[in-house]
């Protein structure tokens, strides 16, 4: 049930595609600060707009760290960010 409702909140908070086994990789992305997230967002590369938002994203679980995959808000392509474990 915990694990439903947890689902729930992240289809709501706009994160898409999650699965049960990114549940910690959505972890480890809220432990960063707002601001923070908000700067990775806005700070992706497009291979045809260079620097640009990714939007209806998703957060996975990385060797590295956290991977964001999602779509470029200019064009549409899909982009995608590595966040490195601290």
């Amino acid at each position: 049930m915990e694990l439903e409702f947890r689902l729930l909140i992240i289809k709501k908070a706009g994160v898409f595609a999650m699965s049960v086994s990114d549940i910690n990789a959505e972890k480890k992305w809220r432990k960063l600060p707002k601001e923070l997230r908000q700067r990775l967002i806005q700070n992706v590369f497009c291979t045809k707009c260079f620097e640009t938002t990714i939007v209806d994203y998703s957060v996975l679980d990385d060797e590295h760290g956290i991977l964001l995959t999602g779509k470029c808000k200019t064009c549409g392509k899909d982009v995608a960010r590595v966040v490195e474990d601290a």
